[in-house]
């Protein structure tokens, strides 16, 4: 199978999610709409860190008091209406119909350097896709760079199991139980990670491919690639935004990337938001994506 990177391709809204559905990648360029929602995220950083650079703050506070910093300031970003307006503005200016895609709510992450922070908010993602955290077929990621990055703080795709079955443990996790026992165990740790953790297990890690965009650039991929991050060892903190979205449209067809080793239960589906007014998404489309096991834990995520 073939995979290509886009950048800045010309495609309609519809193009692109087919084309991410087929197992490519497409990086948009930094726009005053996403120059905007990462100078938000560095305000509130500035904020959470104080005037030094918060990439270098690792170097010089303890590591429950930096883990505690993130812990106030993550769970603002991720609740505040203005980042919600901001995702709007970039949705908008990235061709999207508002009355047909759905977002979830954004959040901001921080892999810290050499192993400073090693669980909790600081946790370095292991080689996974979203679709064994219960993901539906039609997500599509959003990634942002808030700072500059480097090939040694940035993510890792491994494309060419795209289209191949790889055995992985997602059938140890339940997104609803997970919201209901697992969202707060994040808040508490950051050295031992007790969450459940769907992860590849014996794969080839490499050759691997890692795209690195200036800040305000946005890297799309589809929730069915198997991706990790890269083991921070550039000497300072990589701080991101993410989101994800999906098509309504998508979602009653049951279109998106191919489900080849998916064994987890739940479902996020009713973390999505119509971009236009919040609205939820219909129930016959939830429908569609529940399994029966909801009264088991918490349907949808909260900080």
């Amino acid at each position: 199978m073939n995979h290509t990177i886009y950048f800045d391709p010309p495609f309609s809204d519809q193009e692109r999610r087919r084309a991410l559905y087929d197992g490519q990648l497409i990086v948009l360029p930094a726009s005053p709409a996403s120059t905007a929602l990462i100078e938000f995220g560095r305000k509130l950083i500035a904020e959470a860190f104080g005037a030094d650079d918060p990439r270098e703050a690792q170097h010089k506070m303890p590591v429950d008091q930096f883990h505690a910093t993130i812990g106030r300031m993550m769970p603002l970003f991720i609740n505040h209406t203005e980042s919600k307006r901001l995702i709007r503005e970039l949705l908008v200016a990235n061709g999207c119909d508002l009355d047909d895609v759905h977002f979830d709510v954004p959040r901001m992450r921080a892999v810290t350097s050499d192993g400073y922070l090693t669980a909790g908010f600081g946790k370095a993602w292991p080689a996974h896709r979203d679709t064994w955290y219960s993901a539906p077929a039609c997500q599509i990621n959003w990634w942002i760079p808030i700072f500059p990055i480097t090939s040694d703080n940035a993510m890792a795709f491994h494309p060419r199991y795209f289209a191949e079955a790889v055995d992985n443990n997602s059938g140890g996790y339940n997104y609803y139980r997970h919201n209901a026992a697992g969202r707060g165990a994040h808040l508490a740790k950051s050295t031992t990670e007790t969450r459940v953790m769907p992860e590849a297990t014996g794969i080839d890690m490499h050759p691997q491919l890692r795209v690195v965009g200036p800040s305000g650039s946005i890297l799309l991929f589809s929730g069915a690639q198997l991706h990790s991050s890269v083991p921070n060892t550039s000497g300072v903190t990589r701080f991101s935004i993410d989101f994800r979205t999906i098509s309504l449209a998508d979602a009653k067809a049951k279109r998106g990337a191919p489900l080849l080793d998916v064994h987890c239960g739940g479902s996020n589906i009713r973390d999505f938001k119509r971009a236009s007014d919040l609205a939820e998404l219909p129930e016959d489309v939830v429908a569609l994506y529940d399994d029966g096991t909801v009264g088991e834990g918490k349907a949808v995520y909260g900080s």
